[in-house]
């Protein structure tokens, strides 16, 4: 019976991985309908050679910084199969570390909406691995694995651990901190801003590969959400309905608020899903509702100030959905998780609020950090030349539309 249980969670959370991985195809398909023609080849490229380099990063030293585990020993041994072996039997520890590995890389994912169309590709890629690798690890071993005793002292002071069951701090806003920090270090793209102060506007360049991209999340974070659980006997349909509720309230409240722009629309399914992460596990659907409807309000409302007032080119707005969205997700499970409000409880106003705004500091001196030491030394962003001319045949060597092309059309 043991065995049987340890192989249901070894396919459980397999196709976990596999559906957030499914997502990172989303995340591909979002920003290639956002930037314009010229650039789409660069954003597929992007978020698959940074897949590659998340997983090496975070094999041989990320996940090791975040669990103290490491797979350097023979296949009988990580697999549990050696007798005396510390690791669970079926290879029970890589398949969670497949999963594991998809939310590591799906941190220069999200870094790569924000910088997309003037970035170099190479220091992106080093600072994929120096993110995955060091800086993403030390604040997930802190949250999810008690690291140099963090929950225990947020318990000790505020009366509970910091809640953060699938992410909306660990993830999405570490994310989104993170590339805050990159799109500042980087600067607005070409033309963005006039010197008179106007906005020059610049169009999603495909509205069905945007909408393709967010559907394509949406549907992963069923698995991002509920297998965050990582065993058969922990499975909480409350964590898919949480997860269900806040996506419709996030795309209601950026339909309205984006008075029914698409692009506002499919992003506010995100911004509900990147808000719930945090209490999907302890908020009441209607709880789960509200926290998704304020985040596609605020993802609307922030990504406009974003572009037009504070004059900060990210392209995606992924510091508003993720990081804003994921910020208030991980604040709003210290209220919509209280059993006053209908929800399990366990979690405290104040543990959420403090270990929020650890997580989006550390994550946002890192962005800062990690490129301001790429822009000094290597350079981080293309020539005018380069820009102008599109990162797609700048650095490709082909377009999205080849045979278009070459034939003129």
């Amino acid at each position: 019976m043991e065995a049987s249980d340890r192989t249901a969670d070894v396919f459980f959370v397999l196709m976990g991985a596999i559906l957030v991985f499914a997502m990172h195809a989303g995340f591909a398909f979002l920003e290639v309908g956002t930037v314009r023609k010229k650039n789409q080849v660069n954003a597929l490229m992007k978020i698959l050679v940074d897949f590659a380099v998340s997983t090496i990063a975070y094999f041989f030293v990320g996940y090791g910084i975040a669990y103290g585990v490491h797979f350097l020993q023979g296949a009988d041994i990580i697999t549990g199969a050696a007798e005396g072996s510390p690791f669970a039997g079926s290879g029970f520890d890589l398949v969670k570390f497949f999963f594991l590995l998809t939310f590591a890389a799906a941190i220069p994912a999200i870094i790569s909406g924000g910088i997309a169309e003037r970035a170099r590709f190479t220091p992106q890629l080093i600072a994929t691995a120096v993110i995955v690798g060091l800086a993403y690890p030390f604040f997930e071993g802190m949250a999810w694995n008690n690291n140099y005793g963090f929950q225990d002292f947020l318990a000790a002071q505020f009366g509970a651990k910091f809640n953060d069951f699938a992410g909306s701090i660990v993830v999405h806003a570490f994310g989104g901190w993170l590339a805050l920090g990159a799109v500042l270090m980087l600067g607005a793209r070409l033309n963005r801003y006039r010197k008179d102060g106007a906005v020059v506007g610049i169009p999603p360049s495909n509205i069905p590969f945007l909408a393709l991209g967010s559907w394509l999340l949406c549907i992963g974070w069923f698995g991002f959400n509920v297998m965050s659980a990582q065993s058969v006997a922990a499975i909480n349909g409350l964590v898919a309905i949480n997860s269900l509720m806040a996506m419709a309230g996030g795309i209601i409240a950026a339909w309205v608020a984006g008075r029914n722009d698409p692009g506002f629309t499919h992003n506010g399914a995100l911004a509900g899903l990147v808000a719930v992460c945090a209490g999907s596990n302890v908020m009441h659907p209607i709880g789960s509702l509200a926290v998704g409807a304020v985040a596609g309000g605020l993802f609307v409302y922030a990504f406009t100030w974003c572009q037009n007032k504070w004059k900060i080119d990210d392209v995606l707005g992924v510091w508003p959905l993720h990081g804003l969205c994921g910020l208030w997700g991980g604040i709003a499970c210290g209220i919509f998780g209280q059993a006053s409000l209908g929800g399990l409880g366990g979690v405290t106003f104040m543990s959420q609020l403090v270990g929020s705004l650890i997580g989006a500091g550390l994550a946002f001196a890192g962005g800062l950090a990690i490129y301001g030491v790429l822009r000094v030394t290597l350079g981080i962003r293309l020539t005018q030349e380069q820009e102008y001319r599109g990162a797609d045949l700048s650095l490709h060597s082909i377009g999205a539309t080849p045979e278009e092309d070459v034939s003129g059309r």
